[in-house]
């Protein structure tokens, strides 16, 4: 390839701006398109391997000095490098011996550089009046050079520096003053830095006196073949936290050794040899290859761990029980270990003492008396209970009951019997009857009852009347006072079918079910109720459907069961024309968001009637609810006023009831 075309001017130098000819370069052209050489030889290296002979005056040892040189060339530019690598304990500055520029040939063609083509092998090449001696090069250099068509000569023979032979062979007959002998930790610590077996350990000095078991955690430290141990302080242990119960450190199998005078424990023994009296004497040092006063030490290792042994820790007996994942792992690896069956080293729960607490004095309530025996400092107990505090409060259920009593004066006495599902408190109310020889009124306050027949000084809570205990038909002891449930109000009953797994008497599947286990009496049913129904209107009246079912199932199902059976399969009721449906709905409305001030919408309703006429407007009477928040939707008050419900003295308070 024709690189670029010479001009001579006057006396043979170059013109200025005309392009200077060098010789034909024969470069491998690459395959394609012709690209400059600089683009295809990018990053391309042609690497020799030289010598240099220096000579060294004045002084006896050598009288020349080898020195070996790396020369590159790069076909990109034709620039060239000679490196001379490092020699350890040379005594000479080395590294780049000529940076990377073009070098001119020696005179006379200085005017020139040096090509690809004035390399070869087992030839001499000047840079700057030093004379390499090129022997060899890399492969890729040989290739490189047959390809531009360069004959290779053969390889040459490297020679040896005559001192640097000298010097290795006088150092491998001369013994060093000084004996050595390695010991290499370094491979261990480079392979195993950062790995630690892990053992759980059990330390049983129960046997002693005040003694107790510990538990303890060996770390085995892989690096060094080094132990620590850490101590598990259960709470409330009484002892000092300590970071380490015995430090880092290499543990001896037959501790605790003697006491060692200083020096005495070392990695080697040296001798000192006597020389003999000649004038000439001579001392030498040399190891004592037979150890004769080592003192042998044997410490811990890692084939020496294995769950369920017992190692000795400064005299004490510490068993391994367990270990970690990593720990399994290694073993397995190393030592092909299957089996690691750990000890149980936990100690046994102690037994559980009962707690037994003083009987009830009879001062103030059972759960006061018992907050004083739980903590020195009492805390008030929580009235609410915890699965009806929360969105129950201010909802009563209210059931219907008559007094069971061998008097027969108060056989026909009704009662109310309210049930607050806030704080599990009922209370008892009669209603005031004339003529009847009863005041009536409040029976029994607000208050828990506790159920009939136990005992009131011992140290158990008593048990209450709860919830479950009230459905219709079930009979309660109240202080004493046998009363049995006939019916219930409008919420209480929906209450109770809303919550049926408090209420089993409430769930019409289970009612239904108990009627299906008596399929056998199908045809005697529909007998007994076609004969009762003479009308033909298929509807029979409450009493006569209980009586019926009753019979058939032989008493087997409560009050409450057939009530809800009824109230499923009841007539559905015109919503639009009864008065007293909206009436109910109302005071529903009223229980739910306990509605109190009766009197204040009374007064009001009275100081409105000036003409005492007992009629108000319904605008008047919209105004007063809204005033007094009347808890009634708009919906529910426009039906009950376009009723012609008349909100007289009595008649109000009869509504808010």
């Amino acid at each position: 390839m024709l690189v670029s075309e010479e001009k001579p001017g006057i006396g043979g130098e170059p013109l200025i701006g005309q392009k200077v000819k060098t010789k034909y370069r024969i470069y491998p052209k690459g395959e394609g398109t012709d690209v400059p050489s600089w683009v295809a030889f990018d990053r391309q290296v042609l690497c020799f391997d030289a010598y240099l002979e220096d000579k060294v005056r004045d002084k006896s040892q050598e009288i020349y000095r080898i020195r070996f040189y790396k020369i590159y060339f790069y076909p990109e530019d034709d620039t060239i490098e000679v490196y001379e690598p490092q020699v350890k304990n040379s005594g000479l500055p080395q590294g780049t011996f000529i940076r990377r520029h073009r070098i001119s040939l020696p005179p006379p063609n200085d005017d020139q550089f040096y090509t690809v083509c004035d390399f070869n092998i087992n030839i001499d090449i000047i840079f700057y009046g030093w004379t390499f001696k090129i022997y060899d090069c890399d492969k890729f250099t040989k290739n490189f050079l047959r390809k531009i068509g360069v004959k290779l000569n053969p390889p040459g023979q490297c020679p040896q520096d005559p001192y640097l032979k000298m010097r290795k062979e006088t150092l491998e007959h001369v013994e060093p003053l000084r004996p050595y002998e390695s010991f290499d930790t370094r491979r261990q610590f480079l392979e195993y830095n950062g790995k630690v077996l892990r053992f759980f350990c059990l330390w049983d000095d129960s046997g002693s006196l005040f003694g107790e078991r510990r538990e303890l955690v060996l770390h085995y430290f892989l690096s060094d073949d080094t132990v620590e141990i850490k101590e598990i302080l259960p709470e409330n242990s009484g002892r000092d936290a300590k970071l380490f119960f015995l430090r880092r450190s290499k543990l001896p199998k037959y501790g605790p050794p003697g006491l060692h005078q200083p020096g005495q424990i070392t990695d080697r023994s040296v001798l000192n040899v006597f020389g003999g009296l000649s004038n000439k004497q001579m001392y030498s040092y040399m190891l004592d290859k037979y150890k004769l006063g080592k003192i042998d030490q044997a410490f811990y290792k890692d084939s020496d761990l294995f769950l369920g042994a017992t190692i000795n820790v400064w005299g004490r007996k510490v068993v391994l029980c367990d270990c970690d994942e990593f720990t399994k792992s290694y073993y397995k690896t190393k030592y092909g270990i299957e089996n690691f069956t750990s000890i149980s080293y936990k100690p046994r729960p102690p037994p559980k003492i009962e707690r037994k607490f003083p009987p009830y004095t009879g001062f103030g309530s059972e759960e006061d008396s018992l907050r004083s025996c739980l903590s020195l400092k009492p805390v008030p107990y929580q009235k609410f209970s915890k699965e009806d505090s929360y969105g129950n409060i201010g909802n009563i259920l209210r059931f219907f009951a008559r007094l069971i009593t061998a008097k027969c004066a108060d056989a026909d006495r009704k009662f109310i019997i309210s049930y607050f599902l806030n704080d599990g408190t009922l209370s008892v109310f009669e209603p005031i009857e004339r003529n009847s020889g009863y005041t009536g009124g409040l029976f029994l306050k607000r208050s828990r009852v506790k159920k009939f027949g136990q005992e009131v000084f011992k140290s158990e809570l008593s048990e209450y009347i709860k919830v479950q205990d009230l459905y219709v038909g079930a009979k309660v002891n109240v202080n004493g006072n046998l009363f049995v449930l006939l019916n219930a109000d409008e919420y209480t009953l929906n209450y109770m079918e809303k919550n049926v797994d408090r209420f089993p008497f409430s769930s019409i599947e289970l009612a239904l079910q108990k009627l299906k286990e008596e399929e056998s009496k199908s045809t005697k049913i529909r007998q007994v109720f076609s004969a009762t129904d003479c009308n033909h209107t298929k509807m029979v009246d409450f009493n006569t459907f209980r009586d019926l079912l009753l019979d058939i199932t032989v008493n087997r199902l409560t009050d409450q069961e057939i009530l809800t059976i009824a109230r499923h399969y009841r007539v559905p009721a015109d919503m639009g024309s009864d008065g007293n449906l909206l009436i109910a709905q109302a005071q529903e409305k009223l229980k739910k968001n306990m509605f109190e001030h009766f009197d204040r919408l009374i007064s009001s309703c009275v100081y409105e009637d000036r003409k005492k006429k007992n009629v108000l407007p319904s605008r008047d009477i919209k105004r007063l609810c809204k005033s007094h928040r009347f808890p009634l939707t708009d919906d529910l008050l426009e039906n009950l006023l376009s009723r012609d419900v008349k909100i007289l003295g009595s008649g109000c308070h009869h509504l808010f009831l």
